[in-house]
């Protein structure tokens, strides 16, 4: 009963935030309400990712390490009081996954090691406002919205494993069917946000950037009769960007 009721929780989260990202994207893309800009800029960026999977029930874990990296098109549309208003829309390609910190039945650290690599293509939707020095100076900025993706392909690494005495796994609470189960939800989707500072000089613009990613998806079946409830990406993601100017 309280697994069902916090299914049914997450469920009202999930549709609430989707909402409230549904609605903020296409106000802020299509407002004109300050002074019309038409600027377009396209570029690269790269970084790294650090993941976690939020498993129910826990599996306790480290940061999972990984690059980013992908292409940016963003879209300038008015400058609203001091505010500049833009939508940004990337392509990238990112590694999440969950690296464990294995212990025994008796909550003891092992020296087994276990990593699960995802490999994803990411489509993040994103409205922008910043404020700043619009042509050449520094900029900061914040930015959010609605973020798709698909796992491609997946990777395991893990050292020979510690048994129990019936020859499985020796594991708190005897969870250890994730390490033969493929993942079974390829698609995933979220909300992202994230903050950071722009430099515009007249070679084109440079940005620094930290973001979060919270995925409403998970990447196991969540029924009664499945073993884990929850299984959703969790992804801190640093990143440098560079744009350059096709229509001012």
């Amino acid at each position: 009963m309280i697994r069902r009721t916090m299914i049914l929780h997450t469920l009202d989260i999930k549709r609430t935030l989707m909402w409230l990202l549904l609605c903020l994207v296409p106000a802020l893309a299509q407002a004109q309400i300050g002074e019309a800009r038409h600027n377009i800029c396209i570029g690269v960026s790269g970084g790294m990712t650090m993941n976690r999977i939020g498993f129910d029930p826990t599996i306790k874990q480290s940061w999972h390490c990984g690059p980013t990296f992908g292409v940016v098109a963003r879209f300038t549309s008015e400058r609203y009081f001091k505010a500049f208003c833009a939508l940004q829309l990337e392509l990238n390609y990112a590694t999440l996954g969950w690296r464990e910190n294995v212990l025994d039945a008796q909550s003891q650290p092992l020296p087994d090691t276990y990593q699960r690599d995802l490999h994803y293509i990411q489509l993040p939707v994103l409205a922008r406002l910043a404020w700043g020095r619009e042509k050449r100076g520094l900029m900061g900025y914040v930015l959010a919205g609605p973020q798709v993706g698909y796992c491609f392909k997946e990777h395991t690494k893990s050292s020979a494993f510690t048994l129990d005495s019936e020859g499985n796994p020796d594991r708190p609470n005897g969870m250890f069917a994730q390490y033969g189960m493929p993942i079974q939800k390829k698609f995933d989707y979220g909300i992202t946000a994230g903050a950071g500072m722009e430099l515009t000089t007249n070679i084109g613009h440079f940005l620094i950037e930290g973001r979060y990613y919270y995925g409403l998806s998970d990447i196991y079946k969540n029924s009664k009769k499945d073993v884990f409830s929850r299984s959703n990406n969790g992804a801190i993601v640093a990143k440098v960007t560079y744009l350059f100017d096709v229509k001012k």
